[in-house]
């Protein structure tokens, strides 16, 4: 599997990882394991959270998500992943550089706890945003 292979994705989730979790299992169901799925959390709750979801893989802070930025081929998370200094904090500019310049694809929840809004996007509950998602994974990857 070469590195930009869009069956290798990543979770990215910070504080309690209960978004990253949710993600992953609306994953793991409609996917199984035809995609390898690496959970990334800025701290150990929320990487330990997103493992418990059925991640293949997770690791745990700046420096390993730094690391595995490159090395997927699929990016996934809230769009505050992108902003540095997010997650009170827990997304340092380390990561959200690395993310921003991975050649990764970058699908993004447009959910954020910081004084952001996106204009022309619809609030929508999280579980259908986590469909949207799965839809558009499913259309990109040949899984239709």
């Amino acid at each position: 599997m070469n590195s930009q292979d869009s069956s290798r994705i990543a979770v990215i989730d910070g504080q309690g990882g209960g978004i990253g979790s949710a993600i992953i299992r609306r994953l793991k169901d409609e996917f199984g394991e035809q995609l390898e799925i690496w959970a990334l959390g800025t701290n150990a709750i929320a990487t330990a959270a997103m493992m418990k979801a059925r991640a293949n893989r997770g690791a745990t802070g700046e420096n390993a998500i730094v690391q595995c930025a490159g090395r997927v081929g699929v990016i996934t998370g809230t769009i505050s992943i992108l902003m540095a200094h997010a997650m009170m904090g827990e997304v340092t500019p380390a990561i959200a550089a690395a993310l921003a310049a991975s050649p990764a694809r970058k699908m993004l929840l447009p959910l954020s706890q910081e004084p952001i809004d996106i204009i022309g996007v619809h609030k929508e509950p999280l579980p259908h945003l986590i469909e949207q998602l799965v839809a558009v994974l499913k259309e990109q990857s040949g899984h239709v």
